[in-house]
């Protein structure tokens, strides 16, 4: 089954939204640049809401082990999402200290830009395939951009991969018809404005969603290498 995130959230009401919704995923920002940051003692607050019922994703940017210690001793999470400019061994050597799978983003904005996904593919488990941010912008992803998902087509799936950057409830039903990714990704999408997500726009994603995922045809096969 192909898999729903909704990133960013840092309110019980919004986290709860989300999970009722049906997410699969639910993903907690720890980068203090962003207005959906959290610290880890707020992610610990949120942390027991979730008890079972999606997976937890950490996302950080560049952080170093000190600061993804604290992280992972707070919310526990079923994986790490690396958002920033890390190389593929230190990738490889985040995965191997906490023993969790981790995405990690690749900013798109052409097809060139997929080459960036090679070099990835030995030390992460899937692939986050982001809108390029802006030139100039402080926030790695989250910026509400879109990418060319025709692109896609020359990707190298032997990863998993989720789709970023300027999905919403009008344009994710294009977006996983034309990319078939194994996973959608949303942050900005569900927002009022930056940081402050919309329960109804949260739910609304989460139907649409799945109900392209359920028109694919043929259907998108589980991932050979499924978060545990």
């Amino acid at each position: 089954m192909a898999l729903i995130k909704i990133c960013g959230l840092s309110t019980p009401e919004t986290l709860e939204a989300a999970l009722a919704a049906g997410a699969d995923m639910v993903g907690f920002v720890f980068f203090a640049k962003s207005p959906r940051h959290l610290t880890p003692e707020r992610a610990a607050a949120l942390a027991p809401r979730v008890a079972g019922r999606a997976r937890k994703i950490a996302l950080s940017v560049d952080a170093d082990d000190g600061a993804l210690d604290a992280i992972v001793e707070a919310l526990a999470p079923d994986a790490l999402q690396l958002h920033g400019r890390e190389s593929p061994e230190r990738v490889a050597a985040v995965k191997a200290r906490y023993r969790l799978p981790v995405f990690k983003a690749v900013g798109v904005s052409t097809r060139a830009d997929l080459q960036g996904t090679q070099a990835h593919r030995t030390g992460a488990d899937w692939l986050l395939l982001d809108a390029k941010p802006p030139k100039g912008s402080a926030l790695p992803g989250g910026n509400g951009l879109a990418f060319d998902w025709t692109v896609l087509g020359d990707l190298d799936r032997s990863l998993p991969f989720m789709l970023s950057g300027g999905l919403d409830a009008a344009n994710v039903a294009d977006a996983v018809r034309i990319g078939r990714p194994d996973g959608v990704d949303v942050s900005s999408g569900v927002e009022d404005r930056p940081g402050v997500k919309n329960p109804d726009r949260i739910r609304a994603f989460v139907a649409a969603a799945r109900a392209a995922f359920a028109r694919l045809q043929p259907p998108i096969p589980p991932p050979e290498t499924p978060l545990r």
